[in-house]
């Protein structure tokens, strides 16, 4: 075969495979800059990781008095707070969710429905309770930081002496309950 024959075809060869590379990395350029689906988190405007939305939980019955249980938060709070029972579960996405009734020396009752996450110390607001005993879903349902203050101190009560004592995570709700009639978690207690 002649030189320019050869050269022909090996040119020709070539064009043929350059809009071929050009298309695939086209393709391949496109397909890096489609967001990946399906995953469990997603990141916001600022690149900062956050998780997926939470699934809307379904809300528990208003709670009844006979399911009320009580439990201290400090000795300087004249409110009564309590924890209705029935309600309190532990989610397979490892949230514990609980009706909290607090009531004020003049009997005036605030009622929430609220979850926990002992893992990260956060809390999160779903619904509150109306005098004809439906529920409202919170506007503001954000998980935030459950923090040690003398003003909201019933979520770090729950938090570090019922719920998520010391490193023990995801108790069962009959767990939970005994630890509330007792009157706090077994390993918190100082031994002789």
């Amino acid at each position: 075969m002649p030189a320019s024959v050869l050269a022909r075809s090996a040119h020709s060869a070539v064009a043929w495979r350059l809009p071929f590379a050009c298309r695939t990395h086209w393709l391949l350029a496109v397909l890096l800059a489609l967001p990946l689906s399906g995953g469990a988190e997603s990141y916001d405007p600022d690149g900062e990781q956050r998780p997926a939305p939470e699934p809307e939980v379904e809300l528990p019955a208003f709670p009844r008095t006979e399911n009320l249980l009580p439990f201290t938060v400090s000795a300087t709070t004249n409110n009564q707070f309590l924890i209705d029972s029935s309600s309190l579960s532990v989610g397979s996405d490892g949230v514990t969710r609980y009706t909290l009734v607090i009531v004020s020396p003049s009997g005036a009752r605030n009622v929430s429905y609220e979850g926990m996450k002992c893992t990260t110390g956060e809390r999160r607001l779903y619904a509150l309770g109306r005098t004809d005993e439906t529920w409202a879903r919170a506007r503001n349902d954000r998980w935030t930081r459950i923090t040690n203050s003398t003003l909201n101190r019933h979520h770090a009560a729950l938090f570090s002496e019922y719920f998520c004592p010391i490193t023990v995570v995801q108790q069962t709700p009959e767990q939970m309950i005994d630890t509330l009639r007792r009157g706090g978690h077994s390993a918190l207690r100082i031994r002789p």
